[in-house]
């Protein structure tokens, strides 16, 4: 199963680059994958990792291709993961961090983890050599929109705390908006 989740990510994602660079897309969800790997065996939630961003971001692939494909099990998983492009930024990013806290489905919540990670890894290493720059490749260019964003997915995930990948995700999701977080807690301070 996982293999053939390779394949077809690898397929639905061929000609895409990472936003701002170019990377191939595919590099992000096989990272996914090994994330996601490394807390579970369950090959149903790993190919799920691998498939997450398919049904969001792949012309031509459906939820209904998904379950045909890969069951009706995988397809809720990447359900899970998909956000709605209809809906605003804020939007989509409020109605993640609220459904991440109440999801009591581990896989669904494995699977966020692992796509986080890679997306934090990304920006902190982005971010050391492009500083501020960074921001501008983004849809939401304002940094502490994305720092509430982040740092809201450290307490919606708070329930994986015994994962080393979460200590990692909090601990960069820290330094990479440090003066976001330092100023909110000026503000509420006053």
């Amino acid at each position: 199963m996982i293999n053939k989740a390779i394949a077809f990510a690898t397929k639905a994602h061929d000609g895409q680059f990472r936003k701002g660079t170019r990377l191939p897309y595919i590099f992000h969800p096989m990272e996914v994958g090994v994330i996601v790997s490394r807390m579970t065996d369950d090959p149903e939630i790993i190919a799920a990792a691998i498939l997450h961003d398919t049904v969001e971001d792949c012309p031509g692939v459906t939820l209904d291709l998904i379950r045909e494909e890969f069951g009706e099990r995988v397809a809720s998983m990447v359900y899970a993961e998909s956000e709605d492009k209809t809906k605003s930024w804020n939007e989509r990013k409020a109605h993640t961090l609220h459904a991440l806290k109440e999801e009591t489905v581990e896989g669904i919540k494995l699977i966020a983890l692992g796509d986080k990670l890679s997306n934090v890894r990304s920006l902190h290493h982005d971010y050391e050599y492009l500083g501020e720059e960074l921001w501008e490749r983004f849809n939401m260019k304002d940094k502490r929109m994305q720092g509430w964003y982040y740092t809201g997915l450290c307490e919606s995930l708070k329930s994986l705390e015994r994962f080393p990948e979460y200590e990692e995700f909090c601990i960069m999701v820290n330094h990479v908006f440090a003066d976001v977080i330092a100023e909110n807690q000026i503000v509420t301070e006053e």
